[in-house]
């Protein structure tokens, strides 16, 4: 008889071993792998912006600071490891990125999927409106949107924010998993 049928004989189900490459998987390495996700999200917006001239609408630069934001927090992960302040600010840092993010790729998409008679008109650029009125007022002309922020740019055939609202969702998804993982 094997083990299993043995203990199932017992009324009690044997352990399962763990697949070798799971126990390998540490909360610094998830971190380093988060980090590497965000800088190679950022790798290729710029990537777009300065090799393939796609100049970045004010709502995808808003996207980058959440982009940013998560890399900061998965660095700050993989910097102080699996200590209670690593992962407080690994989970805060991610969390916070992660839902900026989902906000600003969501009303990305909302502007791109409105008629063309209800687009909102070309505004000036986030520089100006940083320069020209405080910020609390430019951050909520930004999320107003404008004509630029409705052009859609695909990527494997879907658009741009789309991509990072799927990757603020993972980055969210991980950052909880990561700061819930036992040591």
């Amino acid at each position: 008889m094997n083990a299993l049928t043995q203990s199932s004989e017992l009324g009690k189900v044997a352990p399962f071993k763990t697949d070798i490459t799971m126990r390998r998987w540490s909360f610094r390495r998830g971190c380093v792998l988060g980090l590497v996700i965000c800088m190679g999200l950022m790798g290729y917006a710029l990537y777009a912006q300065y090799v393939q001239l796609l100049n970045p609408c004010p709502l995808c630069i808003f996207q980058r600071i959440g982009v940013i934001g998560a890399g900061l927090g998965f660095l700050f992960g993989a910097l102080l490891g699996p200590s209670r302040l690593g992962r407080l600010g690994m989970a805060m840092l991610v969390t916070l990125a992660s839902l900026w993010g989902i906000g600003v790729a969501g009303r990305h998409l909302w502007i791109q999927a409105l008629p063309a008679d209800q687009v909102p008109s070309c505004g000036p650029g986030l520089g100006y409106l940083l320069d020209s009125f405080p910020w609390t007022q430019a951050f909520r002309m930004v999320l107003t949107g404008s004509g630029e922020c409705a052009k859609i740019e695909t990527v494997l055939g879907l658009p741009m924010p789309t991509w990072t609202l799927a990757w603020f969702v993972l980055f969210l998804g991980a950052g909880i998993c990561l700061a819930r993982k036992r040591v």
